[in-house]
């Protein structure tokens, strides 16, 4: 048999195991968004005990995620001055349609749920903003309609 058609192990041919990768930039995190991490990672801990060894090593990666992600959280509140920004919820009109969004953390952030993280496109455009305010999003310069803001409830 040809050298080419030998294996010395399965292990040699796995895919490699990378680390979840961490978002750019600062980890600002809402009071439920700190929640959240110590939550996350109080279930991988105990997870972990009663992990088979197949698992074992993607728990303990997900583990050093949420420990990075706690060791550098900065708790951050609303803007003091009532405008829109990280840690408010913000009741537009777009499209003739009515949506509140919540402007979050990285790791707090589901779309479909209208809680975007700050850095996503439509939260940068809404950052600063003041009630009554029209704002440019995807092309046209009076997109946005900003109704109400307020600072999320936790």
């Amino acid at each position: 048999m040809s050298v080419a058609f030998r294996r010395e192990s399965d292990e040699e041919h796995l895919e490699p195991k990378f680390e979840r990768p961490i978002p750019a930039g600062p980890n600002l995190v809402t009071r439920a968004g700190k929640a959240l991490i110590e939550q996350e990672i109080a279930t991988l801990e105990a997870t972990l005990a009663d992990a088979s060894a197949d698992g074992m090593e993607a728990i303990r990666r997900d583990l050093r995620y949420w420990q990075t992600r706690r060791t550098t959280a900065v708790e951050t509140v609303a803007p003091a001055d009532g405008s829109a920004g990280f840690g408010t919820a913000v009741t537009v009109r777009m499209g003739g349609r009515t949506r509140t969004i919540a402007i979050v953390g990285d790791d707090e952030a589901d779309p479909n749920a209208d809680r975007l993280a700050f850095g996503a496109p439509l939260a940068r455009v809404l950052a600063g903003a003041d009630v009554g305010d029209l704002l440019p999003f995807a092309g046209r310069d009076d997109a946005i309609e900003v109704l109400e803001i307020a600072p999320l409830a936790d």
